[in-house]
């Protein structure tokens, strides 16, 4: 073997054209190639020297020991949750920058005068979308069911614990496969829908469909998964007397969400898997000649995709559920309805998919009939938001943050739903379709519907997981920041849809688009600057950790069975597992004084040992379709090797779980229980100030 053929074998077709300042080296001359190769190699710089500056602390502060067996190789559903939460964030950070990218190139755009070249552009709009759905989206609304819903139904854990860890290193190994094309490019410029035929192998041959490809499978797979654990847990794992129509409202949106993504994520997993034949093993799936049909592919990923718009929003109504119920000092009103109105969300949202492609030539009569059925799945929508009205009409309303977030997501959601309803309409849908119209109803859904949610609960949760408060005043300014910035980046995208400004457009030549585009680059940098105050509001939080202690546990006078336990819960949750008489159990706890007791009878504890199995399986999930997207054949037949031994080894694994003593058990409790209960109680007007130690005096005890 000649050494050409050696390098050829070792790198397949990975050369030196896919470093991302390779377009200097090729056209020196030229201003926008320097342009962009410094903006890429910028971006792939962030990536490398930020992930050499994670190792240099993690071994200068000898912390690789405690993140090994404290966190990578933990089955604990609460640890799992929080690194699902920490993914989404960074991955959130570079969706908005590729974001700002895509807005300050449209307001310089006019008359071809941005800033960005066409393909840099298509890989902006390809991966932002990606990210946002797959990256931030799932990985958020995932960590905070995995945190909440098992102590909520009074579980120990997750009923699959090692394939909770699995699903969580599919999708971290998606994320980091999206992370590495911004070192070793190019990305997809098909869009976040990977349409073909441009993204078959004759339009669009290079390795940025191929990127995509894998990634978006590695998700699908980890979410399916996840789906199946969920709905076993709720299932199976309830406490005794938890029975359905006593789980808190974010248990029912979390049941109903893992249902989708058990049925709508195979579809999308099935049509990555059909365009990778067609371009690996020249198949015809979805070509546009030798009998392929790309509406096969349309059909199979809006069979995902629409059930996919209700798995990202239906836990954000969850948590909507348990902010105003908490954050009123009432029980939720129309509990049976919005029950109700979940199971119809979930089930109408399989029989709406083919609106988007109303403007695909199908029959004027199963336009109607879709139309229809997008405007009826507005009857349960509605039906929620007047409930959660209701919740808080005469209550004791207290404005923290996850209740500005909830009061913006009413507001904008209301909008959003509204334009909804007139795109079920398919001859209003046909002429705005493919116009930036369609891109602020999406947003106007998702980002309040979704990220405002996730939002909102990653704030009341904070405390339950870590101890601490996170800071009110950064955190106003975080949430106003958010809702504001987002008028102002997508309420102008509505008149530029109607004034016929296409989607995806990288360049423009009619003056009237101009002021929209600016406005919509403030709103986006007014999102940044939400998004950087996040991150002091965490900075500050940590830092004043001891000033935030919430040790006890009940900041905000919880309701569920999560405000009944230490913060941080331990590691099994509960000393001994509740039984359950009511709805909004904890709170009957406490207004009959039988909150915070020493039980009398203690047992011990089995809980799941620690396993590499979910570690390993991303990693070499990882190398292998590193292999694939590169034809590094000998990597992908490694991967795919070390990954069957890894689970052949861990079947022969027999001692899996370790015993906690009822000693050990009862002595931590007891500790707990005396410091909670020398702490003064907290009256609701001390609930964000330094005074809240986490030792809620009920709202109803303070009216009396």
């Amino acid at each position: 073997m000649t050494l050409h053929q050696f390098l050829d074998t070792a790198f397949g077709r990975l050369g030196w054209d896919a470093l991302p300042f390779w377009e200097i080296v090729r056209h020196p001359h030229d201003g926008k190639a320097w342009l962009n190769g410094l903006i890429a190699s910028g971006a792939a710089s962030l990536v490398v020297f930020g992930a050499l500056a994670v190792v240099v602390m993690l071994t200068r502060r000898r912390w690789w020991r405690s993140l090994w067996s404290g966190w990578l190789t933990s089955v604990d559903h609460k640890k799992i949750g929080i690194m699902y939460v920490i993914l989404a964030l960074v991955m959130l950070a570079r969706g908005l920058v590729e974001a700002t990218f895509m807005r300050a190139h449209q307001a310089t755009a006019l008359n071809d005068t941005g800033f960005l070249t066409p393909e840099h552009f298509g890989e902006f709009f390809t991966t932002h979308g990606t990210i946002m759905i797959f990256f931030v989206a799932m990985p958020f609304l995932t960590g905070l069911i995995n945190y909440v819903m098992p102590l909520q139904i009074g579980a120990r854990d997750v009923s699959f614990p090692v394939l909770n860890s699995i699903s969580l290193g599919l999708t971290a190994a998606g994320a980091a496969l999206v992370m590495v094309s911004l070192v070793l490019m190019p990305f997809s410029t098909g869009g976040w829908s990977g349409y073909p035929p441009y993204t078959e192998r004759s339009f669009n041959p290079g390795a940025g469909p191929d990127y995509w490809i894998w990634a978006v499978t590695l998700s699908s797979l980890g979410s399916t998964l996840t789906g199946i654990n969920f709905s076993v847990t709720v299932y199976k794992e309830r406490a005794p007397g938890m029975h359905f129509f006593r789980m808190p409202l974010f248990c029912w949106t979390a049941l109903c969400t893992s249902i989708l993504m058990i049925f709508a994520m195979p579809p999308l997993t099935v049509a990555t898997a059909l365009l990778a034949l067609d371009r690996y093993a020249d198949f015809h799936f979805f070509t546009n000649d030798l009998g392929g049909n790309m509406m096969n592919y349309a059909n199979l990923f809006w069979l995902f995709g629409h059930p996919e718009v209700y798995i990202l929003i239906l836990p954000a109504f969850g948590v909507y559920s348990e902010v105003f119920t908490t954050f009123s000092g009432k029980t939720l009103y129309g509990y049976r309805a919005l029950v109700l109105a979940t199971m119809c969300i979930a089930v109408l949202s399989f029989g709406v998919w083919m609106h988007h492609f109303f403007t695909m030539g199908q029959s004027a009569e199963l336009n109607a009939v879709f139309g229809i059925s997008t405007m009826l799945i507005g009857i349960p929508t509605g039906v929620k938001i007047f409930d959660w009205m209701l919740t808080m009409y005469r209550g004791q309303v207290r404005l923290t943050v996850p209740m500005i977030y909830a009061l913006g997501f009413i507001m904008l959601f209301v909008i959003g739903g509204t334009t909804g309803i007139v795109l079920a309409n398919p001859s209003v849908d046909y002429q705005v379709h493919n116009t930036l119209f369609l891109v602020a109803h999406f947003h106007n859904m998702l980002i309040p519907g979704t990220l405002f949610g996730m939002l909102a609960g990653y704030t009341m949760w904070f405390p339950k997981a870590f101890g601490f408060r996170l800071d009110e005043i950064w955190g106003r300014r975080a949430a106003l920041g958010w809702i504001a910035g987002f008028v102002l980046a997508f309420f102008p995208l509505y008149g530029l849809g109607l004034l016929g400004m296409p989607r995806r457009l990288h360049a423009y030549v009619e003056p009237a688009y101009l002021p929209f585009t600016v406005v919509a680059l403030v709103g986006t940098l007014l999102i940044v600057a939400a998004f950087a105050c996040l991150c002091v509001q965490l900075w500050v939080s940590v830092r004043d950790r001891d000033h935030l202690s919430v040790r006890a546990g009940d900041p905000w006078d919880g309701r569920t069975l999560e405000w009944a336990t230490s913060a941080p819960p331990p590691e099994y949750n509960f000393p001994v597992v509740p039984t359950v008489e009511s709805k909004d159990p904890f709170t009957h706890e406490k207004l009959d004084g039988k909150a915070l007791q020493s039980p009398d009878d203690w047992q011990d504890i089995e809980m799941p040992r620690n396993a590499a199995l979910g570690l390993v399986l991303g990693l070499v999930g990882f190398l292998g379709c590193f292999g694939l997207v590169w034809y590094m054949w000998w990597l992908v037949v490694l991967a795919a090797l070390a990954g069957l031994g890894a689970v052949i080894a861990r079947s022969f694994t027999r001692n899996t779980t370790k015993t906690i003593s009822a000693d050990e058990v009862r002595a931590q409790y007891m500790e707990w229980l005396e410091n909670v209960r020398a702490l003064p109680l907290t009256v609701r007007s001390q609930e964000s100030s330094r005074a809240n130690n986490g030792r809620a005096m009920p709202v109803m005890k303070e009216q009396q």
